[in-house]
């Protein structure tokens, strides 16, 4: 079966969703997911800075729906989320280099879900050491090299390169997941989609 790309960034609600019920996915079809974490400001200040103006200038039917919305599909997933955290947008440069670093001591995942958990369950600012140091505690991760790694060249550009050719390849947000080079899709609301392109093609 193909593999799943799947580019996020633990800022995004849909995207704590979307990890969440990709997992589910792959526990009923068995393919192989391949994290990319990412820095969703980044894409957003690259090309789709319309996220700042619908931020300055909310539509309050909109907005209000948005945490219908997140509520909704929360439930069904067997999730709770808070909508809006105190810290919002949270700057999650330092949380996503992290999750680099929990990627290459195969802990990503452990890892990230409790980020999202500290941040859209918890209302923690996970920015801070504290909330890194909790995550890296709940994934068996070294919390130094945590802290240490996360100021790595390396480390720093990895994110950027991820970033970077999500946007090379028509992405605009986050949760974006692949399948196959060129099989885009966006949101935790095209999973399902997701399923159909990978039974299609096993």
């Amino acid at each position: 079966m193909e593999k799943v790309e799947f580019f996020f960034d633990c800022s995004s609600p849909w995207t704590y969703i979307a990890f969440h019920n990709i997992l589910a996915l792959r526990e009923e079809l068995g393919m192989i997911i391949e994290w990319r974490p990412i820095l969703v400001g980044g894409v957003f200040n690259a090309i789709n800075t319309n996220v700042y103006r619908f931020r300055d200038n909310p539509v309050p039917a909109k907005e209000a729906y948005l945490g219908k919305d997140l509520a909704d599909w929360a439930r069904l997933s067997g999730l709770r989320i808070l909508w809006q955290p105190s810290i919002f947008p949270v700057n999650s440069v330092r949380a996503m280099r992290a999750c680099i670093v929990a990627l290459d001591q195969e802990r990503l995942e452990p890892f990230a879900l409790r980020l999202f958990e500290l941040y859209w369950v918890e209302d923690q600012d996970i920015s801070q050491d504290g909330a890194l140091l909790e995550a890296a505690s709940c994934a068996d991760v070294n919390g130094d090299l945590i802290l240490n790694e996360i100021e790595d060249v390396a480390i720093k550009d990895r994110l950027r390169k991820n970033t970077e050719e999500l946007i090379h390849r028509g992405g605009f947000g986050s949760p974006t997941m692949f399948v196959g080079k060129d099989d885009m899709y966006f949101g935790n609301d095209r999973l399902g989609l997701v399923k159909n392109a990978l039974l299609t093609r096993s």
